[in-house]
C-alpha cells in the first residue's frame, strides 16, 4: 500500500487467483484481515468518531447560541454578532457532517472486504484473535451511555419545558446535542455488534468462545 490511509484491496477474483499454495493464500488474507481490523473498530477510529461528532456538537452550540442572541436581540450590533455565530457554527458543522458521511461510506467498504477476505479460507489460530471482546466493550459501551444520554435529552427536556422559564432556544440546543449524542452512540454500536457477529462467524463451534467444550 502506498499511503497510510489506503484500505487493503479487495482479494482478486476467483477466476485470476495466482496464490503458489495454500500457506501464501493464509500469509496474505491474514495481512488484510488484519489491516481491516484495525480500520475497522480500532481505538483510534472510535476516537476519530468521537472527535468529529465534537465538532459538529461545537457548530450546533454556535449555532444555537446564534439564534438565542437573534431572538433576544435589541439592536443592529445583536443581529450582526447573531449572523457570526451561525456561520462560525454552519462552518463546523458542514464539514464535520461531511466527514462522518465519508467514515460511514468507507466503513462500508471495509466490511465488504472482511467478508470477502474471510471468506477465501479458515484459519483458526489467527482468526480467533479478530474476536476482540474487550475492544468491542470499548466500543459498546460508551456508545449505550451516549444513546441513552442523547434520547433522554431529545424527548425528556423538551416535554418537561416550562413557559416562562425555559426558553425555545434553550431547548433547541439540548435536543440538538440530544440527537448528536444518540447517533454517534448508535453508529458506535451498529459497529460493534456487526463486527463481533462477523468475528464469531470466522470461528468454527468448537473454538468459539460462547461454545461448550465437547465431554463437559
Amino acid at each position: 500500500m502506498s499511503r497510510r490511509d489506503q484500505l487493503p484491496p479487495p482479494p482478486p477474483p476467483e477466476g485470476s487467483r495466482a496464490w503458489p499454495h495454500r500457506y501464501a493464500l493464509l500469509a496474505d488474507r491474514a495481512r488484510a484481515l488484519e489491516e481491516l481490523h484495525r480500520r475497522s473498530i480500532g481505538v483510534s477510529v472510535l476516537a476519530g468518531l468521537w472527535a468529529l461528532a465534537g465538532g459538529f456538537a461545537a457548530g450546533w452550540v454556535l449555532f444555537a447560541v446564534a439564534l438565542r442572541v437573534y431572538v433576544e436581540g435589541v439592536d443592529p450590533l445583536s443581529v450582526l454578532f447573531a449572523g457570526v455565530l451561525a456561520v462560525l457554527g454552519v462552518g463546523f458543522m458542514v464539514p464535520t457532517g461531511l466527514l462522518i458521511g465519508f467514515g460511514l461510506a468507507r466503513d462500508g467498504r471495509v466490511r465488504r472486504r472482511l467478508r470477502a477476505w474471510s471468506a477465501l479460507d479458515a484459519d483458526p489460530p489467527r482468526d480467533a484473535a479478530y474476536v476482540t471482546p474487550g475492544l468491542g466493550l470499548t466500543w459498546l459501551l460508551p456508545s449505550f451511555v451516549l444513546c441513552a444520554c442523547g434520547l433522554w435529552l431529545s424527548f425528556v427536556v423538551p416535554a418537561t419545558a416550562r413557559r416562562g422559564e425555559d426558553t425555545l432556544p434553550g431547548v433547541v440546543l439540548l435536543m440538538g446535542l440530544g440527537a448528536i449524542a444518540w447517533l454517534t452512540g448508535l453508529i458506535g454500536t451498529a459497529k460493534a455488534v456487526a463486527h463481533y457477529r462477523w468475528a464469531l462467524r470466522l470461528l468454527p463451534r468448537a473454538v468459539r468462545p460462547d461454545a461448550a467444550a465437547p465431554g463437559h
